[in-house]
């Protein structure tokens, strides 16, 4: 008996093996995908807390803000509200708190408006629905035309298989972010982002007009219930040296919770003048 071509031809009917798509195809649908969450996360209204920290070179905390929103949809992006905030300031060996205004420690130092600064430029784009600028991971299909993009391999993360993409800026082409995805194998919607700037970004030059340092961010997102992904946490670290005698080390962290749709209400009002 020949038992070879009776193996051979057993396999001829095998079903074949679906080949993982290209690098342009995953990306495509993950630009097709992050239209569509946009316009799903518009319906939602959720809590969103943001820590921003300075240490000193000596890795001393020189200053703290907590703050915590009630963030609601707009035709435009979002509106946040502040709910909450705390603040602190490290003078003598001793924590000032302060409120909001920081009035009672105006003009003491430059960290008070620049840390709030570049909490708000971080977190608080009001043209997106989650206040992270699209800019900073190029997931949308304006922001992936500017950069190429590599497909790295398949893993599992978190029990689910994902694609690894990482992305660089092309040639002659004013971005300032490289980095790498985890995509959702099934449903090709990133899982983490991670990007480090290749260059002073323009907003930290004209915010700074120095040198920052080790700038880079990580977002990651989850899958509610009823199929909307949305950023839940999100981070980043970095040097920043403003002048001779300035210098920092900045971490800034946000996390969104408590996810609801917003309820929508009309009234219709009729003219009885007539009558």
């Amino acid at each position: 008996m020949r038992v070879l071509p009776i193996i051979l031809l057993s396999l001829a009917f095998l079903p074949a093996r679906a080949e993982d798509p290209t690098v342009d195809q995953i990306m495509a649908r993950v630009a097709d995908n992050q239209m569509r969450a946009q316009d799903m996360r518009r319906a939602y209204v959720y809590n969103q807390k943001v820590l921003a920290r300075f240490h000193r070179t000596n890795g001393k905390l020189a200053r703290e803000e907590k703050s915590e929103y009630l963030v609601t949809p707009t035709p435009a992006g979002v509106e946040k509200k502040l709910t909450h905030f705390e603040g602190k300031v490290e003078r003598g060996g001793k924590f000032i708190a302060y409120d909001r205004s920081g009035q009672e420690i105006k003009n003491l130092d430059i960290d008070g408006d620049l840390i709030r600064d570049m909490a708000n430029e971080m977190t608080g784009d009001k043209d997106t629905k989650d206040g992270i600028g699209h800019d900073l991971f190029p997931l949308t299909a304006a922001e992936q035309a500017k950069y190429l993009f590599t497909l790295e391999g398949k893993e599992t993360y978190r029990g689910r298989p994902v694609y690894r993409v990482s992305f660089r800026p092309r040639p002659h082409v004013d971005v300032d972010w490289k980095g790498d995805a985890l995509i959702d194998a099934a449903e090709y919607q990133p899982v983490v982002v991670n990007t480090k700037f290749t260059g002073i970004p323009m907003a930290v030059k004209v915010l700074l007009g120095t040198d920052v340092k080790g700038l880079g961010f990580t977002v990651t997102y989850e899958k509610f219930d009823d199929g909307v992904w949305f950023p839940v946490s999100y981070g980043g670290e970095f040097h920043i040296r403003a002048v001779f005698f300035y210098a920092r080390n900045m971490s800034i962290s946000m996390v969104n919770s408590g996810f609801t749709r917003a309820k929508v209400s009309s009234k219709i009002a009729y003219d009885m003048s007539e009558k």
